[in-house]
């Protein structure tokens, strides 16, 4: 039994770093001179980054990403510290539903996240407003650790629904 509780909680932090890392990381799209993700993009030969502001045409859609992808990483870190809680407040038998709902939700809004940006990308990187030339490329790994960190976050979801408290 403490196997598989240390299993579940490694699990969690591994989702809860995956989420921090795509969240921060300048990786969701990615060329050969620059790199950009939900924040800012960066020209990597001279090193300098412009933030995304107000003036691009498509922040509304980066706001929509920046707004769920933090979402999911709080809900995230609220779901291992409501599961550390209930193992010790829940009764012998009965189930984590409560950490198994905030983590529910930390995955469906990295899915949103994900899903917003893989749908607007065109459009955001076809803009006029960026310093440098940002249509040819493709997508980074903090992207990719968006979509990963949304499997292992459903994973953990089901896995909390199904699990139940023994001694």
């Amino acid at each position: 039994m403490l196997i598989l509780l240390a299993f579940i909680i490694i699990f969690h932090i591994t989702s809860a770093a995956l989420l921090f890392i795509s969240t921060i990381d300048n990786a969701w799209w990615v060329g050969d001179n620059f790199s950009t993700d939900v924040w800012s993009t960066c020209a990597t030969n001279t090193s300098t980054c412009t933030p995304i502001t107000v003036e691009f045409r498509e922040y509304q859609s980066i706001q929509a990403v920046q707004a769920s992808m933090i979402l999911s990483t709080i809900f995230c870190c609220v779901a291992f510290l409501v599961f550390i809680l209930q193992l010790f407040r829940l009764k012998q038998g009965e189930r984590f539903v409560l950490t198994s709902i905030i983590q529910l939700l930390s995955c469906l809004c990295v899915m949103i996240a994900a899903s917003i940006y893989t749908d607007r990308h065109e459009e955001l990187h076809k803009s006029m407003e960026y310093a440098i030339e940002v249509s040819k490329g493709q997508y980074g790994y903090s992207f990719v650790l968006a979509w990963i960190a949304f499997a292992f976050t459903l994973i953990s979801g089901v896995m909390y629904l199904v699990l139940r408290k023994r001694k």
